[in-house]
């Protein structure tokens, strides 16, 4: 009796390897700053580009699309680089993650940062934003991978990924109402009053008292810009930090995968043949759809 209670104590205890609640928790939040940081510049920036740092609507608009176009790229290339990284003590995804996020956090900053310079400004919100998309894909490309790698058991993966993509449309919230509700306070005072009327005639003393008003402002706008970007970097940091600290890269799950490899269509079929998967890519798709269509009503 003795050897059949020793052969049943592993398949009880493998049956009994699941994840917590809170490491499905620590998971989940490192999804927010790709999106937290992808709505604040989706939604922002071109505002950000024309009102405050004045740039052209033709060079804001290469800004936008060469920066699209460069994420698209960086894609694959970082899923290339991450699936020949090595093992480290650390794991395999988490120092893409750990190394990736100071200085994503710097370009992001920078890119609402509005330089004290004649020529070149195009080209350094060119470089910044490319930078940060490079960066931030560094970020999410192996955050994403993580999943295959916190647990053994499909189900648990299954409601690891029901936890992140809860988490991703709050963070599609949040980034939406940070940089709104902080940008938002800044107003710039309504010169044309019957109080500054009543002071003076002169056309000349209204159009120095405009620009006045008009370059405080401006510089209160651009302030405003730099506090959400910080307050919004900040969060990335913590979510970054509670990802780290709160989850654990399991070698072993590697070691599950069949011995004959996959081909991508079959892959590809694999997965639209999943119905749990299907309906959260639906759910976070329409939601975000949602968001934008308000978003270009608002405008």
């Amino acid at each position: 009796a003795l050897p059949g209670v020793a052969n049943a104590r592993p398949g009880l205890q493998e049956g009994r390897e699941r994840l917590s609640v809170c490491s499905k928790l620590c998971y989940a939040v490192g999804g927010a700053p790709y999106q937290i940081t992808g709505c604040a510049l989706g939604f922002f920036l071109q505002i950000y580009l024309l009102d405050v740092a004045q740039v052209d609507a033709f060079y804001a608009s290469i800004i936008l699309f060469v920066g699209r176009v460069w994420d698209a790229i960086t894609d694959p290339m970082v899923g290339f680089f991450i699936s020949k990284t090595s093992w480290t003590r650390f794991g395999r995804l988490m120092p893409w993650i750990m190394f990736s996020t100071p200085f994503a956090i710097i370009s992001y900053f920078l890119i609402w940062f509005v330089p004290d310079i004649s020529t070149g400004q195009v080209m350094w919100y060119l470089v910044f934003y490319c930078a940060f998309q490079t960066l931030v894909t560094c970020f999410h490309v192996p955050y994403s991978a993580l999943t295959m790698f916190i647990s053994r058991e499909q189900s648990e993966r299954d409601s690891a990924t029901a936890y992140r993509m809860t988490v991703e449309v709050l963070g599609t919230v949040l980034g939406t109402a940070i940089q709104g509700q902080i940008v938002g306070k800044v107003d710039t005072p309504c010169v044309g009053s019957p109080f500054f009327f009543g002071l003076t005639n002169s056309s000349v003393a209204m159009e120095e008292l405009n620009m006045t008003h008009d370059t405080r402002g401006l510089t209160d706008t651009r302030n405003a810009y730099m506090i959400a970007a910080g307050v919004i970097g900040g969060l990335y940091i913590l979510c970054a930090l509670i990802l780290v600290l709160g989850v654990r890269e399991r070698r072993e799950s590697c070691e599950l995968q069949s011995d004959e490899p996959v081909s991508f269509f079959q892959g590809l079929k694999l997965v639209m043949n999943h119905g749990p998967y299907i309906k959260l890519i639906a759910g976070f798709l329409f939601t975000s759809l949602a968001f934008m269509v308000s978003w270009g009503q608002g405008a």
